[in-house]
């Protein structure tokens, strides 16, 4: 498992690899961690994230 930190103060930046349908998402900026989402699984990762939102915001911590 890879685990990375992500603040409010972390730059992000969205880098399309339109030629491949996929994004990359970099974190950082001398050496940046990658996550590579391919066009079809941009869905769920959105949805992860927003379940993750709403489960923050309701104050649990549930796996």
């Amino acid at each position: 498992m890879v685990r990375l930190h992500v603040t409010a103060d972390l730059p992000i930046r969205p880098v399309p690899l339109k030629y491949a349908d996929r994004v990359e998402i970099r974190f950082g900026k001398a050496f940046p961690a990658v996550l590579v989402i391919d066009l079809a699984a941009l869905g769920r990762l959105r949805l992860a994230l927003d379940q993750a939102a709403a489960a923050l915001a309701e104050g649990g911590d549930q796996a």
